[in-house]
């Protein structure tokens, strides 16, 4: 049995990643930061009691900015893959802790790289890389494209990016970085964008709010659906030999695309209900990101299935379902058919 430790195993791609390679039978390890309160709502739904013997996945505490932590944990689970998702991931915060977002974004790669090198156990690394490193480059953006980082978020993944290349090229480590570009779902964090669009709806024909504040609405961006990118992740770790790959659409849509196609999905008027407010606009933008996905396409055979409107309605019909308002259902409609069989269990 393949074991696997995620970093970042309670975020949005941590968790379907989890699901995902429970379903190919292997066993999950996943690394928490201890807490006040519990943060494993998007994998409560299958975490057994760890003296089960049917359990798969166990969780362990530790910290990114904690070398001897990563060590004595890569020491004790020997993984014959790391999927490094941990991170400090919201651009927007990072000019606010761009100190905080260095030290765990950036050198926390450093730290989990270099204990599984020096675990001494055959290893592969997988690496959450970033579009927001191409930052003002002219897109379409794929791996030849230069990076021009415009925030410290997308610095300090600049960083990361850099250091698994370096370990692949210098200690010959199994180790790829997948570039992926906006993905979005049901589980994505309350504060990214598209999810606070799509909150902001249900909330809104729920009578609980009156208006969605937002910032720049110019800002374009290639917006794909969460669980076809960790398949794609997985796709890299069975590699024979590691790689890097820009994982996308191919599509951008502007922020105000996104709000409008929700809103009239839920029969909302624009204007009545979103306004502008200059708090929520970043020191540097980054006007547009498109994926150039060739070589994930011809190397890896993968493409995605949902498509920006798709991705629209299945957002706008989970969040107008969890506070118990009967959806449009068009999302769910779409999620049958193109995902008969789908492996994750939750949305």
């Amino acid at each position: 049995m393949k074991k696997a430790l995620i970093t970042g195993i309670t975020g949005q791609d941590g968790s379907y990643l989890a699901e995902l390679l429970l379903s190919k039978g292997y066993e999950v390890h996943g690394l928490v930061r201890r807490s006040s309160s519990f943060n494993t709502g998007r994998i409560d739904h299958i975490l057994l009691d760890p003296h089960d013997p049917e359990a798969k996945i166990f969780l362990h505490y530790g910290d990114l900015s904690d070398s001897e932590q990563l060590s004595s944990i890569m020491y004790n689970i020997r993984p014959n893959e790391i999927y490094h998702l941990g991170a400090q991931s919201h651009v927007r915060v990072s000019f606010d802790t761009p100190e905080y977002t260095g030290t765990v974004t950036g050198l926390g790669t450093t730290r989990i790289l270099e204990a599984a090198r020096r675990s001494k156990n055959p290893v592969k690394f997988y690496q959450a890389s970033s579009s927001e490193l191409y930052g003002s480059s002219c897109p379409p953006q794929n791996e030849e494209t230069n990076f021009q980082p415009r925030s410290p978020y997308a610095c300090a993944k600049l960083y990361a990016y850099w250091m698994t290349k370096n370990y692949r090229d210098g200690y010959q480590m199994c180790a790829s970085n997948g570039i992926l570009f906006n993905h979005e779902s049901p589980r994505r964090g309350e504060t990214f964008v598209t999810r606070k669009i799509t909150r902001s709806i249900a909330r809104i024909l729920a009578k609980k709010d009156k208006y969605l504040y937002l910032g720049n609405l110019e800002a374009k961006r290639d917006w794909g659906f969460a669980p076809e990118y960790v398949e794609c992740m997985w796709l890299m770790m069975q590699q024979e030999v590691s790689d890097d790959y820009v994982v996308g659409t191919g599509e951008a849509h502007s922020v105000k695309d996104f709000v409008d196609a929700a809103f009239e999905y839920a029969g909302l008027d624009v204007g009545t209900y979103v306004k502008i407010d200059p708090k929520y606009f970043r020191p540097t933008e980054v006007d547009v990101l498109i994926a150039d996905a060739r070589k994930a396409h011809s190397k890896l055979g993968w493409k995605p299935a949902i498509r920006f409107q798709d991705l629209v309605k299945i957002m706008v019909d989970s969040d107008v379902r969890a506070l118990g308002l009967e959806p449009p259902g068009e999302g769910d409609e779409i999620l049958a058919k193109k995902f008969p069989g789908k492996w994750w269990k939750k949305d």
